[in-house]
């Protein structure tokens, strides 16, 4: 990324990389800094004598003395979720042994990735080079559960000990180079899905790092640069098509250059195009999202309280999602899919070149829309997105986007609003995020609501009242796209940022490759 105003440039920053192994050995033969046993709180229950039940745990509490049943008594730790605790041993072969809270039950992938997440914590801490994680009960789960449950543990380990220093003055490296899976088998199968979990997290990681990216750092041109690096690196099977301010003015872009008028950062259109090397095409998808590299409202400027502009380089944050998707895709290599990632990437600012409240512009299907609001821009930008994305002959379309305030005020910071005529979609789409863990909550398309929509001197305005206003964002959506194209529209508005660690999330990369893979099959 080419650094411009403000001289900031990020460090380019070489991450250690994670060696992951599956292993099938004994506890105590195992030797390195930390030990970590997943537990739920069945597995912490104890006999009359205040013994463990469990078979691994009590082995290892043999191992060292009764140690392990005295401190987590003395400690209080029965296994509940997001707790844990870890026991320095200079005698023992592990350095360490750390158990960590499952909770009731563990079943679900989030739960081992949230595994991975407090091993990589707890290797932070104590600046572990090696890490073994075993759970204490592994007997009840399927083959093919052990596949899921390594991967998980595998994606939370990496993500856990990942952080983005590259603005800090001293950035951090951290130390964690190796970590044995036992006790969920061995095998090729297994090594091919831990290798999968690799590339979606080195995925999610990329993804991250642009929506963390500051505007004055990661510009349309900068973005666009990014979108053609990762066809380059994989352009066996990837290509890229930035198309110019004057080539989307061809294209009769009307809605998404009205947008990008203001800024004196031009903008770039990206669509990048996945093709297997060899075999048939089953199914053309497209992902679209929304690509503002900031948002300043425009003339509707975001002013007080809760208005986030401070946060507003995150607009982008369904870009981000595209373009890792992609660059995972790029690695894993998915047979009898066609995939098209767009992004119609742009800034909305404020100059005399301006988009003005009452302003009436032109989309590319001819559509005609009143501007009532300069800051509902990301659904002009996607307007002519989607209008493209029709125009490849795609089947079904996925649009990711930071679009409303109203979808966090619904369904809080955690869990992303999913709008689509299609139930088949839907489907689809709700299984992905199953094997990724990530959240979503099918919302109404409430067609009465359109009623707020329309304007008396063009098709339509671009945004209604307050009430319903990401129904009605993803209705103005809709009118872009073919009715023989399966469409769904993701407002990933909360989940793309973690307010609490004032940093993103990755959100949606994992479950947008899930989904390819399954159209794939």
């Amino acid at each position: 990324m080419a650094h411009t105003l403000g001289l900031t440039q990020p460090a380019n920053i070489q991450h250690p990389k994670i060696s992951f192994a599956a292993k099938e050995i004994d506890v105590a033969e195992w030797k390195g800094d930390i030990l970590a046993v997943g537990v739920t709180e069945k597995d912490m229950s104890k006999d009359e004598n205040s013994k463990f039940q469990n078979s691994i745990l009590k082995k290892l509490d043999g191992l060292l003395g009764g140690m392990l049943a005295e401190v987590s008594s003395e400690e209080d730790f029965t296994g509940k979720a997001g707790k844990s605790m870890v026991l320095r041993l200079p005698s023992c072969g592990s350095k360490r042994v750390g158990l960590i809270g499952l909770g009731k039950t563990a079943s679900y992938p989030a739960s081992f990735q949230r595994l991975g997440e407090a091993v990589a914590a707890a290797s932070k801490t104590a600046q572990a080079n090696s890490v073994a994680i075993i759970l204490a009960s592994s007997e009840d789960l399927s083959n093919e559960s052990k596949l899921s449950t390594a991967s998980a543990i595998a994606s939370g380990t990496v993500l856990g000990i990942y952080e983005d220093s590259r603005y800090k003055s001293e950035p951090r490296k951290p130390k964690l180079n190796s970590v044995d899976i036992i006790g969920l088998g061995t095998g090729p199968e297994l090594e091919k899905k831990l290798k999968y979990a690799e590339n979606v997290s080195s995925a999610i990681i990329f993804g991250r790092e642009l929506v963390n990216s500051p505007a004055n750092v990661l510009t349309p041109a900068a973005l666009a640069a990014e979108a053609s690096n990762i066809a380059s690196l994989y352009s066996d099977v990837l290509s890229a098509n930035i198309l110019s301010a004057e080539q989307c003015k061809e294209l009769k872009m009307g809605s998404y250059l009205g947008v990008a008028a203001a800024s004196a950062n031009p903008p770039h259109f990206i669509h990048l195009c996945y093709k297997p090397s060899s075999g048939p095409i089953k199914t053309k998808l497209a992902l679209v999202g929304k690509g503002l590299t900031f948002d300043s409202g425009g003339y509707n400027i975001k002013t007080g309280a809760g208005c986030s502009i401070d946060i507003m380089k995150t607009d982008m944050g369904g870009s981000a999602a595209v373009l890792g998707a992609a660059k995972a895709l790029g690695q894993i290599k998915p047979p009898g899919v066609e995939v098209h990632f767009i992004v119609a990437s742009c800034e909305n600012m404020i100059s005399g070149t301006g988009m003005r409240p009452g302003d009436i512009i032109t989309a590319s299907n001819g559509k005609t829309i009143e501007v009532n609001n300069t800051d509902a821009e990301g659904r002009l930008t996607l307007a002519d997105a989607l209008v493209y994305a029709c125009n490849q002959g795609v089947d079904k379309i996925v649009d990711l986007a930071t679009l409303t305030g109203a979808c966090i005020v619904a369904l809080g910071p955690s869990i992303a609003g999913v709008f689509t005529p299609s139930d088949d979609l839907a489907k689809e789409v709700f299984e992905a995020s199953e094997v990724s863990g990530e959240k979503f909550w099918r919302m109404p398309l409430e067609e009465s609501y359109w009623e707020s929509m329309k304007s008396g001197v063009a098709d339509m305005v671009n945004t209604g009242g307050r009430q319903g206003g990401a129904i009605t964002a993803a209705l103005f959506l809709k009118q872009f796209v073919d009715e023989k194209v399966q469409w769904m529209h993701i407002d990933l508005a909360g989940p793309v940022w973690n307010d609490k660690k004032r940093v993103a999330t990755g959100f949606g990369i994992a479950t947008l490759v899930e989904w390819v893979l399954k159209n794939s099959s």
